[in-house]
């Protein structure tokens, strides 16, 4: 593992940090075996920063990690985690919330504390507050090291809270296509002038740089020699920047880790030839022609009051124009009910904005949701929810049937 030095603390971080956002799961809860075991085998291999949030997970992301690092584990790494803004109304909110974050994470002290996705709003209500007044006081008492913020806004305003306080540290998403997103190449830069150490987040964009990806993009990768993977080439972007500290991934299997792990262990900065540089600019042409949303499936979105499964509705929406298909059996059987016997589909949004004000990336999500609706749905659509549920329900139920007296008499066997 390849370590990268925060001259301000003298902190030795791993090229690599585990992002806990995106931890594998089973019946919707997190998968701990498995969970566990990735986490302990990227710290058995150097990784030693470990990010998380008081949301993640449904509000269970950090409380697996105090499990689980309690017995060694913790001090072998560095703990990431945020403040959740958006709930704080008042000065006791904040300690409310960091002493919950404390006992949940089973520790004295959090290594580097954030104010979770901050905006030029949440900035200024927080000040207001005294949020620089909590988190002195914090620091001086031993609960938290190192001070910083997530961003997910404009560039200008990204500069004027660079501006506004003493940072230890910021956490921006970045890589090969958010050049010129959010806080982009000129905020890392602007950031790193002013002593600040930057973690980056969304280095896969949400896994959409990595796994499957359109034809046009592969065929550019395979031209490359030695052949690297979509992942691979995407997380070299963001280590070839020497003004980067880590890079937060969310791994959610073990074949991820290993992967990740390897290219941490030989990315340097400015590492990258011109060659290599010119294939990047090829690819991201080829996703910039082909993406309709800029959905990273973060899931800040949900729950939708509608019920509506925002980042699947996006997903489905984008891989028709990405891989050239038609996902239209997709979209009526896990968007339409018929497997899981709940309506999710972008048709039963109602406009009510409650995603907009929550997402990062500052989607205009009902207009977005429209646009899938008018063209994944059409007219009759309730009409073909019926027809399909008619054909296709009794099948599967009968397949469920066979299957559950296949797995008894397995059993009686046994």
């Amino acid at each position: 593992m390849l370590y990268r030095e925060i001259k301000k603390t003298g902190d030795e971080i791993s090229a690599l940090g585990f992002g806990a956002m995106r931890l594998p799961t089973k019946n919707g809860r997190i998968d701990k075996e498995k969970a566990k075991k990735q986490i302990y085998y990227a710290i058995d291999h150097g990784v030693n920063i470990i990010d998380t949030a008081y949301p993640y997970h449904g509000g269970s992301s950090e409380s697996f990690l105090g499990e689980i690092l309690k017995d060694g584990y913790r001090e072998k790494v560095k703990l990431s985690t945020k403040m959740p803004s958006w709930s704080v109304k008042k000065y006791e909110d904040m300690e409310k919330y960091l002493n919950i974050q404390l006992e949940k994470l089973q520790t004295d002290c959090i290594d580097y504390y954030f104010i979770h996705n901050l905006s030029m709003l949440k900035f200024k209500k927080l000040k207001e507050l005294g949020v620089f007044e909590f988190l002195e006081d914090s620091k001086g008492k031993g609960k938290i090291n190192n001070i910083g913020f997530s961003f997910h806004s404009d560039l200008d305003s990204f500069k004027q809270i660079i501006d506004s306080y003493k940072w230890d540290v910021c956490l921006i998403q970045y890589n090969y296509l958010d050049e010129k997103n959010q806080a982009g190449t000129e905020g890392l830069e602007y950031a790193h002038s002013k002593g600040i150490s930057i973690f980056i987040m969304e280095p896969l964009k949400g896994g959409l740089l990595a796994g499957k990806i359109p034809n046009k993009a592969l065929e550019i990768w395979e031209e490359s020699n030695p052949r690297r993977s979509p992942a691979d080439w995407a997380l070299r972007w963001v280590l070839n920047h020497p003004e980067v500290t880590t890079v937060f991934s969310g791994m959610g299997e073990i074949e991820q880790v290993e992967e990740n792990l390897k290219v941490a262990e030989e990315v340097l900065p400015n590492s990258l030839t011109e060659d290599e540089l010119e294939l990047y600019e090829r690819v991201k042409e080829v996703y910039t022609d082909l993406m309709k949303v800029d959905c990273t499936g973060c899931g800040y979105c949900m729950p939708c009051p509608r019920g509506v499964d925002i980042p699947r509705c996006f997903n489905i929406y984008n891989q028709k124009y990405m891989f050239n298909n038609n996902p239209t059996f997709d979209y009526l059987a896990i968007l339409g009910g018929i497997f899981s016997g709940q309506e999710a589909y972008a048709g039963l949004c109602t406009n009510c904005g409650k995603c907009i004000k929550a997402c990062p990336q500052e989607l205009e999500i009902p207009e977005l949701l429209n646009d899938v609706s008018h063209e994944m749905e059409g007219r009759g659509f309730k009409y073909k929810l019926k027809i399909a549920r008619t054909v296709l329900m009794p099948v599967l139920n009968a397949f469920i049937s066979l299957n559950n007296r296949l797995s008894r008499r397995s059993r009686t066997k046994t």
